[in-house]
């Protein structure tokens, strides 16, 4: 009884508007088929090498930088809702046609398109729960998101591994289609929520800050950049060790399984870890260190792996704890210390850590796979847990600069002048401090 007495406090005080956004991600996850299975298709079915796979899944990373800070922009610009739903049907109709072309050339230029799309939407989303969630409530939001993306996620890896028996076609046709009826969703039933422009001519206040500036944010960068070290090991779970698995003679069915432990484990443990770290009231840098270590542990022990099934899923199972940890923190952190007109910038900026991660994880785990081997590969994502551990626990305990002020969101306040409040997460460029003194009301 305490477990759905958990649950049931965790799942309550939403907007409608969120549980409609909580649907349309369902909806589009519970048919991720592509991605994860995309270097198996490339490699076994049309005989393209490790190396080779691992370039034309570069390109999906690369579309994902574009996307990032393409859709942080445009979230911005021209709102959440038409941003969201652009993006979805860039993905699905690049990811239909992929599956009627055997060309590996055409496959990577799809490959970057549905990058876009996947990653353009990105921003919006997290933008708008922000908007729409006071920030008290923002990392149990995240949590709850995030518990959605899993559910379908560990849904879709058992399916698409029986699929691909009946042809790859299916799981190109199943993903654009249910991309699709997302992209739907998501125009037919989500209000807009960008928070409206001040009248900057006539108040005097200055116009909010641009995408230049959220990279001049030295200490919010310096998050990215270990965000970055983050999404490389995460990606090689997604890319580069079915791969692996394969080629220590682990089918896909079997992959399928142990991948699929990713979702159930976030679908069993998400919302309670999450009343966890809120009721032990955990800082920031207790819990992204924490989670940079599970990660660099699960990662670095599939290594010894073998071919032993129960010790790779208990490698799962161990990077999926600290992704549970990682996950939400990371984006409320982001929520929390953006200024309020520029929000899908920041998240657009900050998406563009896992977008550059796309690229760089599968390039570089398939030529660490092909020429020094799994052992390699894999004690290189435990070291880089360990420099990302090291740099979170500093970074979030080094004080803000008092020069130019922190900021970022409080709790939601009404409209009319307020202080900036101080953060020692992020320190905002001196012209955010100046926009936030004179839009007040963030959060």
């Amino acid at each position: 009884m305490a477990m759905f007495r958990t649950l049931y406090r965790s799942m309550t005080g939403f907007p409608g508007g969120f549980w409609v956004l909580w649907s349309a991600t369902l909806v589009n996850r519970m048919a991720t088929f592509v991605y994860p299975f995309l270097g198996i298709y490339l490699t076994t079915e049309l005989g393209y090498s490790a190396t080779t796979a691992g370039l034309v899944l570069a390109t999906f990373g690369i579309g994902s930088v574009a996307g990032s800070l393409i859709g942080g922009e445009l979230s911005d610009r021209i709102g959440r809702r038409p941003t969201m739903a652009g993006a979805q049907l860039l993905a699905a109709v690049s990811t239909a046609i992929m599956g009627f072309t055997p060309n590996g050339v055409a496959i990577a230029v799809l490959v970057f398109f549905m990058g876009l799309g996947v990653s353009a939407s990105r921003p919006a989303v997290q933008a708008m729960i922000v908007d729409m969630v006071p920030q008290k409530d923002r990392v149990r939001a995240f949590s709850v998101n995030y518990w959605a993306v899993n559910i379908g996620f560990g849904f879709s890896a058992v399916v698409a591994g029986y699929l691909v028996h009946e042809g790859y076609l299916w799981i190109f046709l199943g993903d654009a289609v249910t991309t699709l009826i997302c992209a739907v969703i998501m125009w037919v039933r989500l209000p807009e929520t960008r928070p409206e422009r001040a009248d900057t001519a006539s108040s005097g206040t200055e116009a909010p800050i641009s995408s230049r500036q959220v990279f001049r944010d030295s200490r919010f960068m310096t998050f990215c950049l270990l965000a970055l070290g983050v999404w490389l090991m995460m990606y090689q779970g997604w890319s580069i060790l079915p791969v692996d698995m394969a080629g220590r003679g682990i089918s896909t069915q079997a992959y399928g399984l142990i991948i699929a432990l990713n979702g159930v484990v976030i679908i069993l443990l998400q919302i309670p870890v999450t009343a966890l770290v809120k009721g032990r009231k955990l800082g920031l840098a207790l819990v992204l260190t924490l989670s940079a270590v599970l990660l660099g542990a699960g990662f670095g022990l599939t290594g010894l792996a073998g071919t032993s099934l129960i010790f790779s899923a208990l490698c799962v199972v161990i990077w999926t704890l600290g992704e549970i940890l990682y996950a939400p923190a990371s984006s409320a952190a982001v929520g929390e210390l953006a200024h309020t007109q520029a929000r899908g910038r920041y998240q657009g900026v900050y998406s563009l850590s896992g977008s550059m991660a796309s690229v760089l994880a599968p390039l570089v785990g398939g030529l660490v796979l092909d020429h020094w081997g799994g052992y390699s590969l894999w004690s290189l994502c435990a070291a880089v847990g360990v420099v990302a551990a090291a740099g979170f626990w500093i970074l979030f305990h080094q004080p803000a600069r008092s020069t130019d002020g922190s900021g970022g969101d409080a709790e939601d306040k009404p409209a009319g002048p307020q202080e900036p409040v101080s953060n020692p997460a992020v320190r905002l460029p001196a012209r955010a401090v100046s926009d936030q003194n004179s839009t007040a009301g963030i959060g």
